[in-house]
């Protein structure tokens, strides 16, 4: 990446920056490769950020199936991290995962389950997984709430071998003008679904498989307590990515945790054949990367207060704006022939795609995904009748509560003396986009978009060719669209 014009002497954030065209020899958006350039070979350079309001199961598997990868929260007990890392490797990697009732259960609680899943449904199974009906909005509209869902139920839904191809489920249901696919086994039992929408998407994103063709999925872990004990856990449970996570990375207790898990790492690799990478963070600065790099971790997450839900820098004065880090600590982990994630102040696809020109591996989501139907927290709705979901920091009172919940009263009262983060913020979901697919639809077109201008095919060339120039915070309100006239 080049600046069109000379480097300032001042430090820059994504709002700060634009890109310039270049002549270009890329034929179509859809002819540029996506895969991330962090090592973990993702198709989709999108990560989930590790926070409790926003990475489950549900956001793992979805965001896994169109490329990406979620981190799950380090404070889940690992009991629980196991279970949510069996579920998802055990997914299916192009059909997705519906919610499930049985036909006992009442209309009231499958209402309240649709909103897990952006299509908007549940499927009614018996005891031998095998598909009885489909409950949607249309089935419950005006109905008793304590009526049980085979009672409404459609039973009007196609069904289709496990082997179809996204066109051929297309083609089908255009045909039967039904709203799901039902894909079952040799006997019978549920595999997974997918609607005319899902068929378009999986033609066109690539799951995130492991070296078993299974979705990916990663794991946080804190640097206080058994670090090494529950890293050998989630190696053995076969997370796909360890991600060693504190606010401030650059600390000597964060280099002898990545030393201490980057062993337990390489010893399971020798037995088993498979490397699983070591993300560490979070720093800002050349310094930061190269001390955890030669600690052994694979690549560093950069950012400092950039979040939506972080107040670090108003309480504290750290921290450094996003895109100078990110072009800083990029260059100073290829050196060393590693990579670092962006993590923070991603509001637009526009930051995404500055982001990996300034030379990004992939880049990490957090509140703007808090707002989806696949985040962990149950939808709510405001005076107004508007959908949102409650999203927190971190280190906010609310999630030092939960992580600090086995120490004695004394010492959790003592830890809420120094909490910094937001506690309770409403994520307002989208109408247009809902789900994380649908951000992911809308952050991958503008990512390829900017990489046809920039005349890159992939995210090499991408950070390669790319041209920046600084604007004035003018600028910046100048390439805002408007939703009304100005006059």
């Amino acid at each position: 990446m080049r600046f069109l014009t000379e480097k300032p002497a001042y430090e820059l954030t994504y709002n700060d920056v634009f890109m310039a065209p270049n002549r270009n020899a890329v034929g179509s958006r859809f002819d540029v490769d996506l895969t991330s350039t962090d090592g973990v070979n993702l198709p989709l350079p999108l990560v989930v950020a590790n926070m409790t309001a926003i990475s489950g199961r549900r956001m793992a598997e979805t965001i896994a199936r169109r490329g990406g990868l979620a981190v799950l929260p380090q404070d889940i007990p690992v009991d629980i991290l196991v279970q949510s890392i069996a579920r998802v490797k055990n997914a299916p990697t192009q059909f997705e995962t519906p919610v499930i009732v049985d036909p006992t259960t009442t209309v009231g609680d499958a209402m309240n389950l649709m909103t897990k899943r952006s299509h908007g449904a549940v499927l009614v199974i018996d005891d031998q997984r095998r598909p009885l009906g489909i409950v949607g909005e249309r089935e419950t509209d005006g109905v008793d709430r304590f009526v049980q869902c085979h009672e409404v139920m459609t039973n009007s839904f196609t069904l289709v071998s496990p082997q179809a191809t996204p066109q051929e489920v297309f083609t089908t249901l255009e045909k039967t003008r039904t709203g799901f696919a039902v894909a079952v086994d040799a006997d019978g039992a549920l595999i997974g679904i997918m609607s005319p929408k899902g068929a378009l998407r999986s033609s066109i994103y690539r799951p995130a498989l492991d070296n078993k063709g299974r979705l990916k999925i990663a794991v946080a872990i804190g640097i206080s307590g058994d670090s090494v004990g529950r890293a050998r856990q989630l190696l053995e449970a076969e997370a796909d990515v360890l991600v060693l996570d504190t606010a401030h990375g650059h600390q000597e207790r964060m280099i002898d945790v990545i030393k201490a898990v980057s062993k337990v790492r390489d010893e399971y690799a020798e037995k088993t054949g498979c490397r699983v990478p070591i993300v560490a963070g979070n720093i800002v600065t050349r310094e930061g990367v190269i001390d955890l790099l030669n600690a052994g971790a694979d690549i560093i997450k950069v950012g400092v207060g950039p979040g939506a839900m972080c107040t670090t820098r108003m309480q504290t004065g750290v921290g450094r704006p996003q895109f100078s880090a990110v072009l800083e600590c990029a260059a100073a982990a290829r050196e060393l022939g590693g990579a670092i994630w962006a993590d923070g102040g991603i509001r637009h696809p526009r930051d995404v795609a500055l982001a990996l020109a300034a030379g990004a591996g992939s880049v990490m989501v957090g509140s703007w995904f808090a707002g989806t139907n696949e985040s962990t927290g149950d939808v709510l709705h405001d005076a107004k009748g508007r959908a949102y979901k409650e999203s927190f920091g971190m280190a906010s009172a609310r999630a030092v509560r939960y992580r600090t919940r086995y120490r004695s009263s004394f010492e959790r009262a003592k830890a809420s003396l120094f909490e910094e983060g937001i506690s309770a913020s409403k994520m307002y979901l989208d109408p247009k986009r809902p789900g994380v697919e649908d951000l992911a639809d809308w952050i991958t077109s503008g990512v390829r978009s900017s990489m046809t201008y920039a005349g890159a095919a992939n995210l090499e060339e991408f950070h390669d060719k790319a041209v920046v120039g600084v604007q004035s915070p003018s600028g910046y309100e100048e390439g805002r669209p408007l939703s009304a006239s100005w006059s």
